[in-house]
């Protein structure tokens, strides 16, 4: 950059940084909504509940079945919840 674009262009300088660090925050927050990381970390204490008897089977399988859908979401943004079965005594329209 030469030295009149230079100075023509200091007074965008704020605005550059500013669009700068806008793109880091925006980066770093996508990155943190699709880290499966911390629904692994429950899943594993799911797991251990089940274990230690602190749940029963079938809290254990909503739940774990809840956090498994979560997880395929954020790796696969795109996923779609599968339809929920309707209960024999409610007839679908």
């Amino acid at each position: 950059m030469g030295l009149i674009s230079g100075l023509l262009l200091l007074p965008l300088a704020p605005v550059r940084a500013t669009a700068w660090c806008a793109e880091r925050i925006a980066d770093a927050a996508e990155a943190e909504t699709y880290d499966p990381a911390p629904l692994m970390t429950q899943l594993r204490a799911l797991h251990r509940a089940l274990e230690d008897g602190e749940i029963g089977e079938a809290e254990f399988e909503t739940r774990e079945e809840q956090l498994l859908l979560a997880i395929q979401q954020r790796q696969d943004p795109a996923h779609q919840a599968p339809p929920r079965p309707v209960a024999p005594d409610h007839p679908a329209d």
